[in-house]
């Protein structure tokens, strides 16, 4: 048997080609395979050599999604019979993006693997408008957490009760279709309603805009004024710590359709 290709997780970043890790950056220049998710810019996957293979396998809610046993099945396909596949995600290939899983199913069938972090939009989009996820007056501890699971499920993966005590300040990812029934069990667990909280929404690309307000009033904020994903949410009082002058300015640059 051939000697197998290796497989880099590689994390794109929330958007902005320019958080681009340098090390994403040569790899994407000098795949030979490509396996890329839905929140990857144009310009970002335009690194690539002509002479790359493409293979999308994104994840959209409401539209047809390829079964991660797929995505495991191409990559280790891939492997034998190419010497360099970026897998790439959007944010960080660890922080809720199946990185563990896919690296697991790859090691599992003797593929060399390695992991390339990078910057996730949890701090990232935050940040783009002025948000510290931390602050020494305002919070010490963060938690990331999705907000993505029906919280109505029998056993649901996330206690939002618990987490309302349990942390400084929470990072929401793809928590804006539950975002009032995360806020209801968020002051049931101790949160004050007027806990300041905010969503950004096409972070650190062209879209991006935010909302800041209190904890009991954003969900009908939001819908009001149309916020869609992809959004971060985040809550706890690092929000009032925001500094407008901090904030940067979003690359002009299109998102794929939101999921």
């Amino acid at each position: 048997m051939s000697e197998l290709g290796k497989v880099y997780l590689v994390g794109a970043g929330p958007g902005d080609p320019e958080l681009l890790t340098v090390k994403a950056h040569r790899l994407l220049q000098g795949c030979d395979a490509l396996v890329y998710d839905s929140l990857v810019p144009q310009q970002v996957l335009d690194l690539v050599p002509e002479r790359c293979e493409r293979h999308f396998v994104g994840k959209r809610r409401g539209h047809h999604s390829v079964p991660q046993p797929s995505t495991n099945a191409v990559l280790v396909e891939l492997a034998g019979r190419c010497r360099c596949i970026v897998r790439l995600k959007g944010g960080d290939p660890f922080l809720f993006g199946r990185g563990g899983e896919e690296a697991a199913h790859l090691a599992s069938h003797g593929v060399p693997v390695e992991v390339v972090p990078g910057v996730t939009a949890g701090i990232a989009a935050p940040a783009y408008v002025g948000i510290p996820v931390t602050h020494r007056r305002a919070g010490s501890s963060v938690t990331f957490v999705t907000g993505h699971e029906e919280i109505d499920k029998r056993r649901p993966g996330v206690d939002w009760r618990g987490l309302a005590r349990a942390s400084d300040g929470l990072v929401i990812y793809m928590g804006l279709h539950n975002l009032r029934r995360i806020a209801e069990e968020l002051i049931a667990g101790g949160l004050a309603p007027d806990t300041p909280a905010a969503v950004v929404q096409q972070g650190t690309v062209k879209g991006q805009r935010h909302l800041v307000s209190e904890l009991a009033l954003l969900a009908d904020q939001a819908e009001a004024m149309g916020f869609c994903s992809p959004s971060i949410v985040v809550v706890g009082q690092v929000v009032a710590q925001r500094v407008e002058s901090a904030a940067a300015e979003p690359a002009n640059v299109d998102m794929p359709i939101p999921f």
